[in-house]
């Protein structure tokens, strides 16, 4: 008689013994119970990725995460930060929780595409947006999709990041966007995808200490800030001499009443600024730019009304160096006024000058009696 041998499957001690662990833990409620599990399935699911138990782990893992406390979610996000294996439904839910938790898989994360990263940029709070623009390597795609929405902390985030793909298209536009927004201006003369062309506009548009950086990068004078400031002008009327303009009493007198009105008012209480001859452009409310340019420089309406309608620009950039405007602003000053006045002040016969302000005020209270005699 022949013996009869049953073959059994050699055990896997190991392998049972931590399901057995999962199991139980399944059954218990404590946060570090539930803390356990998770990191348990997260090394199970590490172990088996590739093969096809992977999915239907992702499953319970991502059903066990949306159930799971802060601090444990917290943890499992820097865990699964730069793991190319955890399931793209789970590092999706992470990055869309609050900041603290979301900030290290949108970081970080290998799982996450532009698609899920546009995404964020539609659905998810601003933290979450600038997370997203400071991302190491940074695709093109995305970096276009934040400078078009033009958020500023998230484009000033995106200029900061030396690693993201950004289009010369893209740095063109974050430059234009410097003459608004200051806190744009350092981090683009840094940019190693700065080029000399573009230095040149920002050049216009920052400090005295950023145009040394840009200076010592591309090598930029101020002679090339003169180029700069009247090539940016309109080709504007000229004429043969200069001659001040009176005031029309047909221009709308109610209006430069109030706007009179108002300067005086911000005197009075010390609030006046340059800066309000940017905004007033800008609003199209030239009259209040006029009254503003007097106010600041205790010169008369007539004679800014007629610095703004000379042949030349030269009485309008003294009057503005007289009362703190930075000369590296004036261009954009410049421009914005000539939309509003058709040309006007004239092109030609004016050069920036090293002036303080008192000697430009000087200079330019000279010009305004030398033209009155005329």
């Amino acid at each position: 008689m022949s013996a009869v041998v049953q073959m059994r499957p050699q055990a896997q001690p190991e392998a049972d013994s931590a399901t057995a662990v999962l199991v139980e833990l399944t059954r218990k409620r404590s946060p570090d119970d539930r803390q356990r599990l998770l990191m348990g399935v997260a090394a199970l699911c590490e172990s088996t990725a590739g093969n096809r138990a992977a999915p239907a782990l992702g499953q319970i893992f991502v059903a066990l995460a949306a159930q799971a406390e802060r601090e444990i979610r917290l943890t499992l996000s820097e865990r699964l930060a730069e793991a190319a294996w955890a399931p793209p439904a789970l590092i999706n839910m992470l990055a869309l929780d609050e900041i603290e938790i979301a900030r290290p898989v949108i970081t970080s994360s290998p799982v996450l595409q532009d698609a899920d990263l546009m995404r964020l940029l539609i659905e998810a709070t601003l933290e979450h947006q600038i997370a997203v623009a400071r991302r190491p390597g940074l695709s093109r795609r995305v970096a276009d999709a934040i400078v078009e929405r033009g958020e500023s902390v998230t484009m000033t985030a995106l200029a900061s990041n030396r690693t993201a793909d950004i289009s010369e298209a893209a740095l063109t536009r974050l430059i234009e966007q410097s003459r608004r927004l200051a806190g744009l201006r350092a981090p683009l003369t840094r940019h190693p995808r700065l080029n000399e062309a573009l230095a040149r506009e920002l050049y216009q548009w920052v400090g005295q200490a950023l145009r040394q950086s840009i200076g010592e990068r591309f090598k930029i004078d101020d002679a090339l800030l003169d180029t700069a400031v009247k090539d940016a002008g309109d080709q504007a009327v000229r004429s043969g001499g200069w001659r001040a303009v009176p005031i029309s009493p047909r221009e709308d007198g109610d209006r430069r009443d109030m706007e009179a009105r108002l300067v005086e008012k911000l005197k009075t209480a010390g609030q006046l600024r340059p800066g309000l001859l940017i905004r007033a452009l800008r609003e199209h409310r030239l009259a209040l730019f006029e009254q503003t340019l007097a106010g600041l420089g205790g010169f008369t309406e007539a004679h800014t009304h007629a610095a703004v309608r000379a042949p030349t620009a030269e009485p309008l950039y003294l009057a503005c160096i007289a009362v703190g405007v930075d000369r590296a602003v004036f261009p954009s000053l410049l421009v914005e006024l000539r939309k509003l006045t058709g040309g006007y002040p004239g092109d030609g016969g004016w050069t920036a000058s090293t002036l303080n302000p008192p000697a430009a005020a000087r200079a330019f209270l000279h010009i305004m009696e030398k033209s009155a005699e005329v």
